[in-house]
C-alpha cells in the first residue's frame, strides 16, 4: 500500500487509537485539524457561493464536507491532496493544502507520485493566483505594473503554498526513517548482545564443567593411588603382625608415610581450589562476558598452579619404589636420552603410570609389572604391562574397590594434549596400558 507510511508517524506510545490511528493523540490531532479546516472552508464557501450564484447554505455545506476530508490524511494522503487540488479554483482549503502536501511528502508514498501531485498542486495554485492577480490589477485604476508582475506574484504565491510543506514533509519522513533504522539496529544489537551473553554463559558453564572434571581427575589420582597402597600395606600388616613384628612395624611406618603424603597432596589441591574461587569472587560481573573471564582465569590459574607444583617424569622412579615396598615386583626401563618436557606433559605421563600401577594393585595383586619409558625425537611414550594376577598375593585379600574411572581419566588426559592412548588385555592374561604424548605442547 502506498499510504501506510503516514501511519508510521506514530512512535513511542503503547496506547492504540481507533481505526487506522496508531494512538489516540494522533486521532485527536487529525480530528482537530479537520474541524479547523472545515470551519475555514465553510467561511470560504460563503464567498464561493456568492461568486458562483449558489445558495449560501449550499456553499457552507460544501466547505464543511471538503474541509473534513483532512481527517483521513494519514490513511489516504493522496486523496486529500487530490481534493485540495480540485478545490483550488474555488479558493478554499488553504490549511488542507498545507497539511495534505506535508503528510504526502512525509509518508511512504513513492517519490514520483509525490512529485507529480506536488507539481499538480503548484500548477493549479499558480493558475488560480495568476488569474486573481490579473483581475486585481485590472480592477485597480492607479496601479499599472508591467507584464511580469502577474506571473511573478503568482509564482511566489504558488511556491509559498507548495514548497514549504513538501520540503518539511520530506525532512520529517527522512528523519523518521532514520530513527526507525536506528531503532531496528539497536534492537538487532540488543539481540546480538543477548546471544553473546548466552554463548558466554554456555562457555562459562563449559569451563566450569571442564574444571570440575580436571579436579575430579586430580582428586582421583591423589587419593586412589595413595589409599590403594595404604590398603595393600594394611592387609600385609594384618597378615604378618603376629608372625614378623619387625616387618609389621615397617609396614605401619609406610602406611603412615603414605597417609601423610596423601594429606599433603590434598591440601595442595584444596589450596589451588581456594585460590581459584577467590579470584572468581574478586572479578565483577557487570558485563555478560565476565563469568566466562572469571571462570577461565580461575581455571587457568588453577591449572597453571597444579602443573607447576605437580609431579614430573623424575618422580616416576620414586613412585615405582613405593609399589615395590608394597610387595609388587616392578621392572623399570628407560629408552633414549632423558630431557625435560612441558609441565603438563610430564605431569600427564606421571599420572598415567601412577594410575596404571594403582589398577595393578586393585585388579592384579601379585602380578609382575613392566614399566617402560621412551624418549623419542618429538614425543615421549610410556607403557605399563602386568602379567596374570597371582591369587596367593598378600594384597589379594585387600578387597580394593574400583570406581571404573581410571582408564577414562587417563584417556582424557592424554587426548587433551593431542596424544594417543591404548589399553587392553594381553595374550598372557595380563593388561597393558600405553600412551604417547607429543613434545609440541608449549610451555607456559
Amino acid at each position: 500500500m502506498t499510504t501506510t507510511g503516514a501511519q508510521q508517524e506514530v512512535t513511542g506510545s503503547t496506547a492504540r487509537g481507533p481505526l487506522w490511528w496508531g494512538r489516540r493523540r494522533s486521532a485527536a490531532l487529525d480530528v482537530g485539524l479537520a474541524a479547523v479546516s472545515a470551519f475555514e472552508c465553510a467561511l470560504e464557501g460563503v464567498r464561493f457561493a456568492e461568486k458562483a450564484a449558489l445558495p449560501v447554505p449550499l456553499g457552507v455545506l460544501f466547505g464543511l464536507v471538503v474541509g473534513s476530508v483532512l481527517v483521513v490524511r494519514r490513511r489516504w494522503p493522496i486523496a486529500v491532496v487530490l481534493v485540495s487540488i480540485a478545490t483550488t479554483p474555488a479558493e478554499m482549503g488553504y490549511l488542507m493544502v498545507l497539511v495534505g502536501l506535508y503528510t504526502l511528502a512525509a509518508s511512504e508514498v513513492p517519490r514520483r507520485i509525490t512529485a507529480m501531485l506536488a507539481g499538480m498542486s503548484l500548477a493549479a495554485t499558480f493558475i488560480v493566483a495568476f488569474v486573481q492577480v490579473r483581475q486585481d490589477v485590472a480592477a485597480a485604476e492607479d496601479f499599472r505594473p508591467g507584464a511580469w508582475y502577474a506571473p511573478v506574484m503568482a509564482g511566489f504565491m504558488a511556491l509559498g503554498l507548495t514548497a514549504p510543506p513538501v520540503l518539511l514533509g520530506l525532512y520529517i519522513g527522512a528523519r523518521r526513517r532514520l530513527m526507525e533504522s536506528l531503532r531496528e539496529r539497536a534492537d538487532s544489537l540488543e539481540q546480538e548482545l543477548s546471544l553473546l551473553a548466552d554463548r558466554a554463559e554456555q562457555r562459562a558453564q563449559w569451563a566450569r564443567t571442564e574444571e570440575r572434571t580436571r579436579i575430579a581427575r586430580e582428586m582421583h589420582d591423589v587419593v586412589a593411588h595413595r589409599v590403594s597402597l595404604m590398603v595393600v600395606h594394611a592387609a600385609a600388616l594384618q597378615a604378618v603382625a603376629l608372625k614378623d613384628p619387625q616387618k609389621a612395624v615397617r609396614n605401619a611406618a609406610l602406611v603412615g608415610d603414605m597417609g601423610r603424603q596423601a594429606l599433603t597432596e590434598l591440601r595442595e589441591m584444596l589450596g589451588v581450589l581456594r585460590a581459584g574461587e577467590s579470584e572468581k569472587r574478586a572479578v565483577p560481573v557487570a558485563a555478560a562476558v565476565v563469568p566466562l573471564a572469571a571462570v577461565g582465569a580461575a581455571a587457568a590459574a588453577a591449572a597453571a598452579a597444579a602443573a607447576d607444583d605437580g609431579p614430573s617424569l623424575g618422580d616416576i622412579e620414586a613412585l615405582i619404589g613405593q609399589s615395590r615396598q608394597a610387595g609388587m615386583v616392578v621392572e623399570f626401563a628407560v629408552h633414549g636420552d632423558a630431557r625435560s618436557y612441558a609441565p603438563q606433559v610430564e605431569r600427564t605421563a606421571f599420572r598415567v603410570v601412577q594410575e596404571a600401577l594403582t589398577n595393578v594393585h586393585k585388579h592384579a595383586a601379585g602380578a609382575k609389572v613392566m614399566v617402560r619409558l621412551a624418549h623419542r625425537s618429538s614425543e615421549v611414550a610410556m607403557q605399563v604391562e602386568n602379567g596374570a594376577p597371582d591369587a596367593s598375593g598378600g594384597a589379594a585379600i585387600a578387597g580394593l574397590p574400583s570406581g571404573g574411572n581410571g582408564l577414562v581419566g587417563m584417556r582424557e588426559r592424554v587426548t587433551a594434549l593431542g596424544g594417543v592412548f591404548v589399553s587392553g588385555p594381553t595374550d598372557a592374561g595380563g593388561f597393558r596400558v600405553s600412551a604417547v604424548l607429543p613434545d609440541g605442547v608449549a610451555q607456559e
